[in-house]
């Protein structure tokens, strides 16, 4: 018999954990085989060995999502225990901040993290929440930490989201940073902040509008263009050519959110219609089922999904 245990500091921790009535708990045991008790500020998994490892890692990655969101839905739990069952395993992502585990949280997040890594060349598409920037930032610094590439650049069209912000104070950086916040935002995440500056002076790490492509040539470099729908298809066409020997591109992007003008053609639908059929590029699309962001996200997408109601005459 074999035992692990997990500290709860939290006393709400137990009750997100455990579940209304247990609900969480029985799920895990009966999927895993397990024995799971809750005593003392604790929970105690014990059973077989591998059992238990596989149930001690899904309750780790449980209990840090209910400390970010609160309370876990039995959605959350059944998305945990579908990509511990065995059949869409992906290893950890190792990333340089020490400690830092990351791992995908659904089976279509373990597909696009295994198909970046056997294809030089992805495209993700998915709704927001689903971890299709997150994720390919965590590999790129995974690469980065194995000397797979010699650089990171990070790619954003700089597109106003349906309002016009007019003129903004400041240099050229101070202009771009709004438009570039969200892919820092994940570098930060990864790495700390005095090695993301140094990196930055070094150009190991460019983070850069998409204009600012144009006319390179990268080579060793892991490069990620994030709200890909928001380039016009001669954008793509710069980007996609952009790519060199040894080098990794990911391109992601959700098509139901364009901020394009109205009737423009969207860059990404273009190239997913006109690559699909080439050997070497992957193309994954993550759906509502992948959302690991507050519980809420899911919900509002799913919203947003339906078709309003007719209001009557």
């Amino acid at each position: 018999m074999y035992e692990a245990t997990i500290a709860l500091a939290e006393p709400r921790l137990a009750l997100s954990l455990l579940g209304t009535k247990d609900q969480h708990i029985k799920s895990i045991r009966q999927k895993l085989g397990v024995s799971v008790t809750h005593r003392d500020g604790q929970l105690r998994v014990s059973g077989d060995e591998a059992a238990v490892t596989r149930a001690t890692e899904i309750l780790e990655q449980l209990k840090s999502r209910a400390e970010r969101a609160g309370l876990l839905t039995v959605a959350e739990v059944s998305q945990a225990l579908a990509l511990g069952d065995g059949s869409s395993e992906t290893a950890a992502i190792d990333v340089i901040q020490a400690g830092r585990t990351i791992r995908p949280r659904t089976k279509g997040q373990a597909r696009y993290v295994q198909m970046i890594r056997d294809r030089d060349l992805v495209f993700s598409v998915g709704p927001a929440g689903s971890g299709k920037t997150y994720l390919a930032v965590a590999l790129a610094v995974e690469s980065l930490k194995h000397r797979r590439v010699r650089k990171i650049v990070l790619v954003r069209p700089a597109v106003e989201a349906g309002e016009s912000l007019g003129f903004l104070p400041g240099d050229l950086q101070a202009k771009i940073n709004p438009y570039l916040r969200p892919l820092t935002d994940a570098l930060h995440e990864m790495i700390d902040h005095d090695q993301i500056k140094q990196y930055m002076e070094m150009d190991v790490i460019e983070v850069l509008p998409l204009a600012y492509m144009r006319g390179r040539t990268l080579n060793e470099a892991f490069i990620i263009l994030d709200e890909a729908q928001n380039t016009t298809i001669a954008q793509m066409k710069m980007f996609l050519t952009r790519m060199g020997t040894d080098s990794k591109i990911v391109v992601s992007g959700d098509v139901t959110q364009s901020d394009l003008p109205p009737h423009a053609p969207s860059g990404l639908n273009d190239a997913l219609a006109r690559l699909k059929p080439l050997e070497g590029v992957g193309i994954v699309h993550l759906t509502k089922a992948d959302i690991v962001r507050h519980r809420l996200v899911q919900e509002i997408v799913q919203a947003y999904d339906r078709e309003p109601k007719k209001k009557r005459s």
